[in-house]
């Protein structure tokens, strides 16, 4: 027989930590091989978990292990549908890539000792033995089962394994199973990042924001100076206290060359607060919305969803409902947790749905044209697991994603993770990694936040603390640190007048009609914010009806840490007399040919010809001062016929449009260096009716 060519070894593992993926590595240890079982070939029955989830199920025992190497039940697990019994309960799985296998690894989260045998089942069907537990087998507290097979011929397509449900008492588990050439023992792991560090120091904020009552959920304004939690537990609280309000906390600068630090904490007051649960789970850039949980009623009630509230300068306004389509919760305790993309474009809710995996998932919903948001989607199978994921954070740059979840493996009953996203999709992540036993404990820890410079986290945690849940900081390790941004603000002013005035703020990567980002600018918010990703080159247009709209170039394509940039807006009014500079109808040195992305800015000039039929304009034209003045002067002719021309074939009669051109002789920056001779290259229109 086949058998007899199989040396059988049986190895009990210690909870090593070594990744569990195909290829990885882990706290600097090589990385191992395995594959792990792609399909259920069948099985004998399974538990019953929730009614809509997929607990329990035998699906769940492909992939790598979701529990090892910590041990206990789980819903990441398939679990036969009875426990201590005697009848014989297996599951078959197969492999993506059928191979010669030298170890074959079971993982049994919880009461290991139940595997009774072991068949590998060839490309042809055929079966081979390759363990069979019997008495002398010494009990294990290990997760992993190794069986080594050596001098073996068989191609292992697929494995069974059997369970005696009467070996150990309690309910039986298999969690994973896989194949590897490896000749070393698979040991169980945590995907934790090879260049986390070691020294991680998380520091309590103090009695300024903790107390012995509870302090959870807090949210970092984007430019990091105030900090915004969830206080439960306290006499000063609007409702009963222990029913959570909202309350905050303002950096302070101490003296010159001191540590700033957090002020004493102040309930937010009404109408973000009243006598039920209220909690801020968002932060618009700006700085000025919040969103909340929960709907506000007329009645003073609260029922499931979101809302937003806008800070004035007379306080926070009523809170908004934010509309989602169809949007609910199954969950028992109805219980959500969510955060807002920094473009504002995106919800993403921790919730439990129809087609939810687990106990509660993470979805998306993105918002349509009218600012309701659509149903929520599903982040897929890579995020999501059986068990719960809560508590998501998008950092500044639109596709770092934090959350807790109890389903990946982790060091207590909920870790934060860190995951990517891949594309622009919301659907493509990179596999989630542990943030180390520094930051995660054997508690549930979550609700991390980081402001837009990306220098420090703010989480809760009950370790340590001085009560029940505290918040802490730590200073942010670059394995797990979000893109570097740029947050981009200031006001948008008239040009005569310099004063402000309401208006919308758009950023477009530059030569791509691409919207990064879209803000409605008050004057009575002070001023306008975004938050922009660097390493990139965008242009900043501020728009008014009955003003022409400006464009400003924002190159950040060197930059790769963090920026804090001012940036006044100018919009010019549409009147008789104004002169109005295209910043983007430029062109290179001795050319008259226009640079891409002039369009845009001269189709701008087109639709306001259009739109004030009787309107005429002077197009002027001017150069540099590098080569002689005569070719200067027919170079700026060029360039104005050029533009006029541009004009004419968009449907302008030639007689409202006039040209002149100046070559060198008017500059309006230095010709000391190329960049600033590039603002000399340039075309400016005159009004000169309406």
């Amino acid at each position: 027989m086949c058998t007899q060519r199989l040396l059988l070894c049986l190895y009990f593992v210690s909870l090593a930590l070594v990744c569990p993926a195909q290829r990885a590595e882990s706290d600097g240890k090589p990385a191992q091989s395995v594959q792990w079982a792609s399909r259920v070939v069948g099985v004998s029955s399974e538990k019953k978990g929730e009614p809509t989830g997929e607990q329990y199920k035998a699906s769940q025992a492909l992939g790598s292990p979701s529990k090892g190497p910590e041990m206990g039940q789980s819903t990441c697990a398939w679990a036969p549908a009875s426990a201590d019994g005697s009848a014989e309960e297996w599951i078959q799985v197969g492999f993506a890539q059928p191979q010669r296998a030298r170890q074959i690894v079971i993982a049994e989260n919880v009461n290991p000792g139940a595997v009774a045998q072991v068949l590998v089942i060839d490309q042809k069907g055929v079966q081979h033995p390759v363990y069979q537990a019997g008495n002398s087998t010494p009990p294990r507290t290990g997760p992993l089962l190794n069986i080594f097979l050596t001098d073996s011929d068989v191609v292992c397509s697929q494995v069974k394994v059997i369970l005696n449900g009467a070996a150990v008492k309690g309910i039986n588990q298999i969690d994973a199973i896989g194949i590897s050439e490896e000749v070393k023992p698979i040991t169980a792991t945590i995907n934790v990042s090879a260049a986390t560090p070691k020294d991680i120091q998380k520091e309590n904020l103090g009695k300024t924001v903790n107390s012995p009552g509870q302090e959870v959920a807090p949210v970092i304004s984007p430019d990091g100076r105030t900090l915004y939690f969830t206080r439960n537990f306290n006499k000063a609280n609007l409702g009963a206290p222990d029913h959570q309000d909202v309350w905050y906390s303002t950096l302070e600068s101490g003296a010159t060359g001191t540590t700033p630090t957090w002020g004493e904490a102040v309930n937010i007051g009404s109408p973000i607060n009243n006598a039920g649960d209220n909690a801020i789970s968002g932060m618009a850039p700006d700085g000025r919305t919040a969103y909340l949980i929960n709907v506000y009623k007329p009645d003073g009630g609260l029922a499931f969803g979101i809302s937003r509230s806008i800070r004035t300068k007379a306080g926070w306004s009523q809170p908004v409902e934010c509309k989602i389509a169809n949007n609910y919760n199954l969950h028992e305790k109805n219980q959500l947790e969510f955060c807002v993309s920094p473009d504002g474009r995106a919800i993403i809710l921790a919730v439990q749905r129809r087609d939810t995996r687990g106990d509660r998932d993470l979805y998306v919903a993105l918002q349509r044209p009218d600012r309701t948001w659509a149903e929520p989607v599903s982040l897929g199978g890579v995020v999501n697991t059986a068990e719960s994921e809560s508590s998501p954070f998008l950092a500044a740059d639109g596709r770092t994603l934090y959350f807790t979840s109890a389903g990946h493996p982790g060091y207590g009953n909920g870790d934060i993770f860190v995951s990517r996203r891949l594309d622009d999709s919301w659907g493509n992540w990179s596999e989630p990694e542990n943030l180390g036993p520094a930051i995660n404990t054997d508690e549930w820890d979550g609700y991390f936040t980081i402001p837009a410079s990306g220098d420090y986290a703010y989480l809760s945690s009950r370790a340590n603390s001085m009560g029940e849940d505290d918040i802490f900081r730590l200073k942010l390790y670059p394995a797990i640190k979000p893109d570097p941004v740029a947050i981009v603000s200031g006001q948008v002013l008239d040009s005569k007048t310099k004063q402000p005035i309401a208006s919308e703020v758009v950023s477009k990567l530059f030569n791509e009609d691409k919207e990064v980002a879209k803000v409605d600018y008050s004057p009575e918010t002070g001023e306008y914010k975004i938050i922009l990703p660097t390493q990139k080159v965008y242009n900043l247009t501020a728009t008014r009806e009955g003003y022409f709209p400006t464009t400003e170039t924002l190159d950040l394509s060197r930059d790769k840490r963090f920026r804090d940039i001012r940036r006044n807006l100018y919009l010019i009014k549409i009147e008789t007399g104004q002169k109005i500079t295209m910043r983007e109808v430029l062109f290179e040195q001795s050319q008259y040919s226009l640079q891409p992305g002039a369009n845009v800015e001269l189709d701008r000039i087109v639709e306001m010809l259009t739109n004030y039929p009787s309107m005429g304009l002077l197009i002027e034209g001017h150069t540099d001062n590098q080569g002689d003045w005569e070719p200067n002067m027919k170079l700026s002719e060029d360039r104005v016929r050029v533009v006029k021309e541009y004009l004419t074939s968009k449907g302008i009669a030639e007689g409202r449009i006039q040209t002149k051109a100046w070559g060198p002789s008017k500059p309006i920056a230095s010709n000391g260096t190329d960049e600033r001779r590039k603002l000399n290259r340039r075309v400016e229109f005159t009004i000169m009716a309406m």
